[in-house]
């Protein structure tokens, strides 16, 4: 093993990288736990992206990888686990004193998939309250006034901070691109059902999807790879054929995002991609409403224990959502879903013209304060149509905060998604993200 290795070196490594030295008996799995427990001490007293994390436990889990004669796919590799997802050796409290202290016996089966592949669960991130509207204690890594998003707030924080080179987030609206763009770092999310919920606290049933939020695009394939079953893959598809989709929410983006999105469709264009202007249907205009009315309807059922027994505990910005929820009939359900189906029909049609298409991720920078994360509407939007997408933190705003774009690939598609996110990148020059210091 090189000892040479400073603790700040590790934490700047990727994910693959990581592996890479681990599996070449260049880095120990301790020396990488360590790296990680030193900059979580020096930084998580402003950033609070933690809602448990135990250095001894972090330590002992190291030690027996190290001692361990198989080395999986993911050997060594440090994630975070956003606090919605059960594991056996740590609380599971989904941002929600109705579970202070809860002790699941079993890991949810994304966090079994990546300890059998050797990857060291670090610790739970913070989330929203059940990964909703209601924030917790994070602070953004460039901004500690700023939101860092949500729900995947500590999961975004921590990335962005070198606590950990990737963490697993959750998306019902837009809980991992909106805290990747406000972070300066990468999210995905999959296609809907791609990655087993098993263990997962559902918010909306239909909505909900497990995804990644990561350092730079190789990592995220790392892990999404043992996620999905299948190897990892370096492909990048030069010149793809991208469809600039404003969307009809254009007119709510900030000047920030108007020119992130204009700026890259431009710059794609010069290095040779193929891209056109894509106009939806006028159908797509409902799906705002439609979304509204899913999650208010879905989460209302899928809290309905809580409800019954902690209505108390729930906070009143939660409460009102079950509320609306509740009253809320099945014909306007049907509606929302069946709207929601036939905007998702139009879209594989359409979509199938692209290998990906470019669309604005967020109104702009990270807004000021820690109450409100963000609006949700250019990432739910596409949340709602089950596609897989990528966020990458491709421009900065006035203030010099990041300010990213999206990637949507058809469904299924998820393999394309990497290809293609992997050469914008380097086009726009993210390839590979920093660390933010203090």
């Amino acid at each position: 093993m090189t000892t040479a290795t400073t603790s700040a070196a590790i934490s700047a490594l990727s994910a693959r990288e990581i592996v890479r030295r681990v599996g070449a008996g260049d880095l120990t799995v301790e020396a990488v736990a360590k790296s990680c427990i030193e900059t979580i001490a020096a930084r998580e007293p402003v950033l609070q992206a933690w809602a448990f994390f135990d250095p001894d436990l972090v330590l002992r889990q190291a030690k027996a990888l190290d001692k361990a004669g198989t080395k999986g796919a993911l050997h060594g590799l440090p994630i975070g686990v956003k606090d919605v997802l059960d594991t056996a050796d740590m609380p599971t409290e989904m941002g929600s004193v109705i579970y202070k202290g809860h002790r699941p016996a079993i890991d949810a089966a994304s966090v079994a998939q990546l300890r059998g592949q050797g990857a060291l669960m670090l610790g739970k991130t913070v989330t929203a309250e059940f990964a909703g509207v209601t924030a917790g204690p994070t602070t953004n890594p460039f901004s500690p006034s700023r939101t860092p998003g949500g729900s995947s707030s500590g999961s975004a924080a921590a990335v962005a901070a070198g606590m950990c080179p990737i963490a697993f987030g959750t998306q019902t609206g837009g809980s991992i691109h909106r805290p990747s763009s406000f972070c300066g770092i990468v999210g995905y999310k999959p296609t809907y059902g791609g990655v087993s919920r098993a263990g997962l606290k559902l918010a909306a049933e239909t909505l909900d999807t497990i995804g990644l939020l990561g350092r730079d695009i190789d990592s995220v394939e790392l892990v999404a790879a043992a996620l999905l079953n299948r190897k990892p893959s370096d492909a990048t598809l030069p010149k793809p054929r991208i469809g600039l989709c404003r969307t009809p929410l254009w007119t709510t983006a900030d000047p920030a995002t108007v020119e992130a999105v204009e700026d890259a469709a431009a710059r794609l264009a010069q290095a040779g991609a193929q891209v056109s202007e894509l106009k939806l249907p006028k159908d797509f205009e409902a799906l705002a409403e439609a979304r509204d009315g899913i999650n208010n309807y879905e989460r209302a059922r899928s809290m309905a224990v809580e409800w019954a027994h902690h209505a108390d505990k729930i906070s009143p910005k939660l409460a009102e959502i079950v509320r609306k929820g509740q009253a809320m009939s099945y014909d306007d359900y049907l509606w929302a879903a069946r709207t929601t189906a036939d905007c998702r029909a139009l879209l594989n049609g359409i979509i199938a013209d692209y290998d990906i298409l470019l669309a604005p991720c967020v109104p702009g920078e990270a807004p000021e304060g820690l109450a409100w994360t963000g609006d949700t509407r250019f990432q739910s939007f596409w949340t709602m149509l089950h596609a897989p997408s990528m966020s990458l933190p491709t421009h900065k705003g006035p203030h010099g905060l990041p300010v990213s774009i999206q990637l949507i690939a058809p469904m299924w598609q998820d393999a394309k998604l990497f290809a293609a996110s992997r050469w914008v990148a380097q086009i726009l020059g993210v390839t590979t993200l920093g660390v933010t210091t203090p």
